[in-house]
């Protein structure tokens, strides 16, 4: 048996370890192969889960392209495993393209996906509702049929107002779908989570933008958005998962390179993280962003602080069993 020389060995031994090794740790901006936007955050088991768009669009656009939604998963909030597209718009019949915004809730064992697209048939964006057993899908259609319509809310005459879906579930069970652009609506879900329960209502909020995310911390509901244009992350809060709200200021500044932002917060093994995206990846830009995500404390007073952004993102924070 020949010997393999001592240049071989250590080749053998590296690739070895390259493959038994976990996901690199990712700093700040989290998937630097790809641009991501519009991230939404799960938080089942001992796992986060983060939805993201993929931003295809070339340096020569001057809009957006998207045609997928991509799914990571991390115990520690470090490392980020790859679950591949767990949807994309024309996994809806009745859609025609355009993966914008969405978000994900569990419920009776079941993972929904609340999603973005353009309708064939009905101008302008609408809301579908996917389904899966699984948080990495794969998500089929729920309905059939979109949820929300361009032709269902008339407050503006824009054809991208029925956007950015956020789900909230409270802890009676009752879920809550809010969305928009220029005006914030939500409506109550019947427990199938793919009809309404009741009808949609408008929520008057100052210099509401987009992207409305509702969250909950102790009694105290948290529902913040994107305000202005280029977008600051403002919030406020309130007794109920319906308000009444109170304005309660910005949370993270405008960014540089792209004129949007969009936020999601979970708590996860005791802390507290913020999701949003920015343009810093190299050749990064409008149509060209890129997913980060900061720890944050609450203020004692239960308000959130003014978050800032950083290269270096959260510290490690492994689960209980955590294997990257």
């Amino acid at each position: 048996m020949t010997r393999p020389s001592p240049a071989l060995a250590c080749l053998t031994l590296a690739a070895a370890l390259a493959l038994s090794s976990p996901p690199a740790r990712a700093a700040n901006p989290l998937f630097p192969s790809l641009y991501t936007a519009d991230p939404a955050a799960l938080v089942d088991g001992q796992r986060v889960y983060l939805y993201v768009g993929r931003d295809e669009a070339r340096p020569e656009d001057r809009d957006y392209v998207m045609h997928e939604w991509r799914v990571y998963s991390s115990c520690d909030m470090v490392n980020w495993r790859e679950h591949g597209v767990p949807l994309k718009p024309t996994d809806f019949a009745w859609a025609k393209g355009s993966a914008w915004a969405s978000d994900v809730i569990k419920r009776d064992g079941k993972y929904y996906f609340y999603a973005t697209v353009k309708h064939s048939s009905i101008p302008g964006f609408s809301i579908g509702v996917a389904v899966a057993d699984s948080p990495v899908g794969p998500f089929r259609d729920a309905r059939g049929s979109a949820l929300i319509t361009n032709d269902m809310t008339t407050q503006t005459k824009i054809s991208w107002d029925d956007i950015d879906p956020g789900v909230f579930m409270d802890d009676d069970g009752q879920a809550y779908l809010y969305w928009g652009n220029t005006v914030l609506k939500y409506v109550k879900l019947k427990p199938n989570m793919t009809e309404f329960e009741g009808p949609i209502q408008t929520v008057p909020v100052h210099e509401f933008t987009e992207a409305p995310y509702l969250h909950k911390r102790g009694k105290t509901y948290y529902l913040s958005y994107a305000t202005q244009f280029p977008e600051y992350i403002a919030y406020m809060t309130g007794p109920s998962a319906t308000g009444p709200w109170t304005p309660r200021g910005i949370v993270m500044d405008k960014n540089e390179g792209t004129k949007t932002i969009h936020q999601a917060f979970v708590d996860f093994n005791g802390k507290s993280y913020a999701f949003y995206h920015n343009a810093k990846l190299p050749g990064g830009g409008e149509w060209r962003r890129s997913v980060a995500v900061e720890e944050f404390r609450y203020n004692a007073d239960g308000s959130l602080p003014h978050i800032g952004q950083t290269e270096a993102g959260p510290a490690p924070n492994p689960a209980p069993g955590c294997r990257p």
